[in-house]
């Protein structure tokens, strides 16, 4: 069975209960690190100029806390950020947060039309709550 790092264990629990549920639950099926939950202004400010993020502080759901909103890089044969491996990753999200009654949106997938070919920005490991 895999299990997260103190460090992945450390990040999850400044996100969202339901992400915490979630992600507890994703770790039980498939190897995975938790890389960022809540970004302060300066962290979020950073991502935004670097290009990892659309937008700026406060404007983000990673800004909110707890966060609604976590990156996850999925261990699978491949880099982790390749669309392949990201993609498989999030349809295993996808189906555990369906069966959890958990509503997520993923990066790679803004407008949810299961059409990721057609997306501007791609925030591969990026899920993040529908409220």
């Amino acid at each position: 069975m895999y299990r997260y790092s103190l460090k992945s264990k450390h990040i999850l629990s400044t996100c969202d209960e339901r992400l915490q549920r979630l992600f507890n639950k994703v770790i039980e099926h498939i190897d995975c690190s938790i890389i960022c939950g809540h970004r302060d202004k300066l962290t979020q400010n950073m991502a935004h100029i670097m290009g990892r993020s659309q937008v700026s502080w406060p404007n983000s759901k990673h800004n909110i806390s707890p966060s609604k909103a976590v990156d996850v890089a999925p261990y699978i044969v491949g880099v982790c950020w390749d669309i392949e491996p990201c993609t498989y990753f999030a349809g295993v999200v996808m189906g555990i947060a369906k069966s959890m009654s958990i509503p997520i949106r993923w990066g790679g997938d803004w407008n949810m039309d299961n059409n990721i070919s057609n997306e501007t920005f791609r925030d591969l490991c990026h899920f993040e709550i529908r409220d």
